[in-house]
């Protein structure tokens, strides 16, 4: 199960809207990638992906057997996930 912070929720809602102002079936894509963790853009969901719609309004797709808490940290707000029961983030790929 992925979960989101109140900063992640905000920086995906603006991501998703400005995405979709080129493209109606951009998403953002959670998939992992040996130990990090990639966010990128698409419109084909890979096969096994889950479709996530937050209440707020954006849609994410994410791997299947991700779990944990999308967060943002500095600098230059980067989303990470954070594994269940785990402080620390899973590091994320550089974009």
């Amino acid at each position: 199960m992925i979960t989101f912070t109140d900063r992640a929720i905000d920086l995906l809602a603006r991501a998703d809207t400005a995405a979709r102002r080129f493209n109606p079936d951009a998403r953002v894509r959670l998939s992992r990638d040996g130990d990090v963790v990639r966010f990128e853009l698409t419109d084909e969901p890979g096969s096994d992906d889950q479709v996530v719609a937050h209440a707020k309004g954006f849609t994410v797709l994410v791997q299947a057997g991700l779990e944990g808490t999308v967060d943002v940290v500095e600098p230059h707000d980067r989303l990470v996930v954070h594994p269940p029961g785990d402080d620390g983030p899973v590091v994320a790929a550089e974009p």
